[in-house]
């Protein structure tokens, strides 16, 4: 697992956040394990203030806790703030991906089916001809095997979609959609093209909605988040058998 490292002295206290997430997600920083934070100025030739600000951001994301008498103690994963975009950076970046990733596919499946349902329940005519026309682009992209392009209008679909439920709920969650979905990319957890399934079923989704078919909307959604999973699944096993074939 890389390591950022500070290009100049205004960076110290972004990349000594950067490397504590990185260890904790990681576990090479254990749950209940101590944070000195006198060896931390050493370790990273740092201030006392940069190592208390660097904590204090942690902290607020449920990943270290200040006890009297004890000091800094690192917490466990389940008290910290899962949906915050960089806490999901981090645990992505761990030996532990594919298994944020099913997570994080196990919310979206909970969610995503239903924000498709309700969309084709209350979209206007012109929101439904709108995810028809991302759709299409989506569509083109992939065909040309447009990665950089195919992501973007990815996370931008996924995002129009929840927005169209009328849920603001929904709406929020478009930042860990796209952190999913950024994620599997730079990763290597995706196809280098998409499988026509995957390009016809968010055409069917958009089209669904457009026309008002909410079951339809809901079952064409299901299968995509469904295909991420086994996808994932696919490459990663390939990544493995790999590696393990090495000399």
């Amino acid at each position: 697992m890389k390591t950022p490292k500070a290009g100049s002295t205004t960076d110290l206290h972004s990349v000594l956040v950067q490397n504590l997430g990185l260890a904790m997600a990681e576990g090479t920083l254990a749950a209940n394990s101590i944070l000195r934070l006198d060896e931390l100025e050493t370790r990273y030739d740092v201030s006392r203030s940069v190592v208390r600000e660097a904590t204090r951001v942690l902290s607020s994301m449920g990943m270290l806790e200040s006890r009297r008498r004890l000091g800094t103690v690192v917490q466990p994963d389940d008290c910290w703030n899962l949906y915050d975009p960089q806490v999901i950076r981090w645990r992505l970046a761990s030996s532990k991906r594919l298994e944020q990733l099913r997570a994080l596919n196990e919310l979206r499946g909970a969610i995503e089916p239903q924000a498709a349902r309700l969309a084709a329940a209350r979209a206007s005519w012109d929101a439904g001809s709108d995810l028809v026309s991302q759709a299409a682009r989506l569509w083109a992209a992939g065909q040309r095997g447009d990665q950089e392009e195919f992501l973007r209008l990815d996370i931008e679909f996924h995002g129009a979609v929840l927005k169209a439920s009328g849920n603001p709920m929904f709406s929020q969650l478009q930042n860990l959609v796209a952190e999913v979905l950024t994620g599997r990319t730079e990763h290597g957890l995706t196809p280098h093209l998409p499988h026509h399934e995957a390009l016809q079923l968010h055409v069917d989704v958009a089209s669904a909605i457009q026309r008002g078919e909410a079951n339809a909307a809901h079952a064409a959604m299901s299968r995509i988040v469904e295909q991420s999973t086994e996808e994932m699944g696919t490459i990663w096993s390939r990544h493995q058998q790999g590696a393990t074939a090495e000399p």
